[in-house]
């Protein structure tokens, strides 16, 4: 048996939860923020057999894409904001980050 933990953007969390709800999958979900831009994020717990891990896997990444978004830099620390003038970058947001891992006793009651 497999643990997969699941860090998606908010935007794909009902489209994902979605399908794996159709598929029998079940699922945990945590309200999480993310460390780099500090917007919502979902983190999913998911139990699964080993024969399932792929097909889950297949789930995950067909519905949770990543996309292009501008953002503006904050200013630099410690330095002379009166100078600086933010420029807004494009950046790669959503997708998926998967974290499998071995379950080496499960039970539910």
């Amino acid at each position: 048996m497999k643990l997969v933990i699941a860090v998606i953007q908010d935007k794909d969390t009902h489209r994902l939860l979605t399908a794996l709800t159709q598929e029998g999958f079940r699922a945990t979900k945590l309200s999480s923020t993310g460390g780099f831009l500090r917007e919502g994020n979902t983190t999913l717990l998911i139990g699964v057999q080993d024969l399932q891990l792929e097909r889950l896997l297949r789930i995950i990444q067909s519905t949770c894409r990543s996309r292009e978004q501008l953002v503006t830099p904050l200013s630099p620390m410690g330095g002379p904001a009166d100078s600086y003038i933010p420029f807004p970058v494009e950046i790669t947001v959503g997708g998926a980050t998967i974290f499998v891992l071995d379950v080496e006793r499960f039970e539910q009651y």
